[in-house]
């Protein structure tokens, strides 16, 4: 199989890149979000790459999203891209009616941030969530709580799975009570309880919460792809140029054998995260694929971002050098998709069935 870029999406990764390259970010800023480089993705017609043609949009669709989330993941750009379009267009455009489609999208091409709160207390993408949602009149009623839900405080709907399927939330409806929290990278993050929230039929998605969490593992395998290449590239130029006893650290045998080891590993996430990410776009069955992917998320890509920081010495902790970003964004994705040992669980259970 040929995961060669497209014309369309080769055209994509360079706009990307060459936005990030103008709208540089303080990398000490750790805020977790540039304003001003989300507006510009905004007037560039990024946002808008899988709105419908009927909402001004291009029409496109997954495959030319994904390389937009891999180069924003490369450049470690503390913007919503990743909650937005992964979590929030794209799964709506799977889920949604014309008209709930034509009530939400049309927003994110202007900026406005969408999320999707994926997990519960102590279960990351539950197959079963405990949160519910009860018909009442023509809507229904939801309850439950969930974490680590980034950007909820900005969005303009959160998309909520439940025991009925997912649900449109926003941020500041009645019973909705939101509770930042701490990431490693300082991005916004909250818990989010549901108090016996209304949401009204015309915002009831309903359909499998599964759809919902393969395009978001996808994307997550995109971002964290480029995530890591940024970090790797960021290292070996940093090897290249430092010098030891008068010789750059890249010629030094034990740290060539370490960057080597990242950049297998680098390799092997791309192939991951290519290959779950075509399965989900053409409908192909693709849960094997993306347990494997988000195993490798959380347990392989921490530990090369930690030979990274090794490598790098004293300065990869410094806050005016961006590589403690790309550490702690690791960190958190790592976290999201359910941190090594429940993913291996899972890649478990998936192969004792086979």
């Amino acid at each position: 199989m040929d995961f060669s870029l497209d014309q369309t999406q080769e055209t994509v990764a360079e706009i990307v890149v060459g936005l990030l390259a103008r709208e540089v970010s303080d990398p000490a800023d750790t805020s977790g979000f540039n304003p001003a480089l989300w507006e510009a993705m905004a007037k560039a017609d990024l946002l808008s790459l899988a709105v419908p043609e009927r909402l001004g949009g291009a029409g496109l669709g997954l495959p030319e999203v994904l390389p937009l989330l891999t180069e924003t993941g490369r450049g470690a750009a503390p913007v919503p891209a990743l909650a937005t379009l992964g979590f929030g267009l794209l799964p709506v455009l799977a889920l949604g009616t014309q008209e709930q489609q034509d009530a939400i999208l049309a927003e994110v091409a202007t900026g406005r941030v969408l999320t999707a709160a994926l997990n519960e207390p102590g279960a990351a993408f539950a197959a079963s969530p405990s949160t519910t949602a009860v018909a009442d009149g023509d809507g229904v009623v939801v309850n439950g709580l969930k974490v680590a839900v980034p950007f909820a405080d900005l969005a303009y709907r959160i998309l909520v799975p439940t025991d009925a399927g997912v649900v449109l939330v926003a941020p500041d409806a009645p019973g909705v009570t939101l509770a930042k929290i701490s990431s490693s990278s300082g991005s916004p993050e909250f818990s989010v309880r549901l108090d016996g929230v209304r949401v009204p039929a015309a915002e009831v998605l309903g359909g499998d919460n599964a759809t919902l969490y393969r395009i978001a593992l996808a994307s997550i395998g995109a971002y964290t792809d480029g995530l890591l290449a940024g970090a790797t590239t960021l290292t070996a130029e940093h090897l290249r140029t430092r010098e030891q006893f008068g010789k750059p650290l890249a010629t030094f045998q034990a740290v060539a054998q370490q960057i080597a080891d990242v950049y297998v590993t680098s390799r092997t996430l791309h192939v991951s995260a290519l290959a779950s990410g075509w399965r989900v776009a053409e409908g192909l069955e693709a849960d094997d694929d993306l347990e494997v992917l988000a195993y490798w998320i959380a347990a392989e890509v921490p530990a090369a971002m930690r030979t990274l920081h090794h490598l790098h010495g004293g300065l990869g902790v410094d806050v005016t050098y961006p590589m403690h970003r790309y550490f702690s964004i690791a960190k958190d994705l790592a976290r999201l998709v359910g941190g090594a040992s429940s993913r291996l669980d899972l890649v478990g259970a998936r192969c004792s069935s086979i």
